[in-house]
């Protein structure tokens, strides 16, 4: 039997669908970017309280990674991508830094369609991000605010590390949490420090 013509069919076959993929991908690459960088301007937005021109550039990055998701819809395995993780975990932690510093209900991870691995990767982030804001109370004389950032990132980490999967599951999680945990061991010696100086201004002071 002459398999010839059936392995010429299969071989366009593949290539139709290699190239539906190769399309897709190409689409979604820089609209994921895209999405990055928007989440990257809304944060430092957030660091400024310019907490409106936060939310718009968070909408933007929305709207790049629906376009992502539409490419992908019927391609799973190039969702699953890193490339597409990154995108979505800088937009959780663009939204978790927003909700956290202007003292707001946090977004579920249904909420901003993200996987839970994106999601809980963009928590920790975000907590590290808050050591900037607790740095700038301190140096404003906020420390009530100080303090509030400061529990959160405690509370972060307090989830975070009763998450004991493999790291194949979670994305990386332990590592992101490790890192979380030094930048709040700084922030907490950098709190303590603060409050005693204060303590001891107003012993001296008349």
């Amino acid at each position: 039997m002459d398999h010839s013509g059936q392995i010429s069919a299969a071989g366009e076959l593949a290539h139709d669908a290699l190239d539906l993929k190769h399309n897709a991908r190409e689409l979604t690459l820089p609209a994921s970017r895209r999405a990055i960088r928007s989440c990257s301007m809304a944060i430092r937005a957030v660091h400024r309280r310019e907490f409106r021109e936060a939310r718009e550039l968070i909408a933007v990055a929305a709207a790049y990674l629906a376009e992502a998701d539409a490419a992908l819809e019927d391609h799973p395995d190039i969702r699953y991508a890193g490339f597409i993780h990154d995108a979505k975990k800088e937009f959780a932690e663009a939204n978790l830094t927003l909700a956290f510093v202007a003292d707001n209900p946090i977004p579920t991870a249904a909420e901003l369609g993200v996987e839970v691995q994106a999601y809980l990767n963009g928590m920790a982030e975000a907590a590290s991000e808050l050591r900037r804001q607790v740095l700038d109370c301190l140096r404003e004389d906020e420390t009530d605010e100080a303090e509030r950032l400061f529990k959160v990132m405690d509370d972060v980490y307090g989830l975070l590390v009763t998450v004991d999967y493999p790291d194949a599951l979670t994305g990386g999680l332990r590592r992101t949490t490790d890192a979380l945990r030094a930048v709040l061991e700084r922030t907490r010696g950098d709190i303590t420090t603060a409050l005693v100086a204060a303590r001891l201004r107003q012993r001296v002071e008349p």
